[in-house]
């Protein structure tokens, strides 16, 4: 699981060609909302670590957010081959992210 957003992002043509499951988190590193949701995030990850974890930072004129249209952070988007399975928005819940990683890497 990554630990920090980083401003470097792929392309949404590299996500779009991503093969397998794979999560986008979209967040900052300074955002209190993001911070909460880490928690239950390593525990919901804990059982799918073989999943590609992207962790984009975003804001104002960053084209992958803008392309999935993220309007609040975190968003968690849950990709299957590049396709958006499932998107949570501000999680806390541990049991409600396992449900998102089950749908693109079930028994994990």
């Amino acid at each position: 699981m990554e630990t920090l957003y980083t401003a470097s992002a792929p392309t949404r043509a590299a996500v779009d060609a991503l093969r397998g499951p794979a999560l986008l988190e979209f967040g900052t590193n300074w955002c209190g909302h993001c911070r909460a949701a880490q928690g239950a995030l390593a525990v919901a990850y804990a059982g799918h670590a073989g999943v590609p974890h992207f962790k984009v930072e975003d804001g104002p004129g960053r084209a992958l957010g803008r392309s999935f249209r993220v309007k609040l952070w975190p968003t968690l988007i849950f990709l299957r081959d590049g396709v958006e399975l499932a998107r949570l928005v501000r999680p806390l819940n541990a049991a409600e992210i396992g449900a998102a990683f089950e749908l693109i890497n079930p028994a994990a």
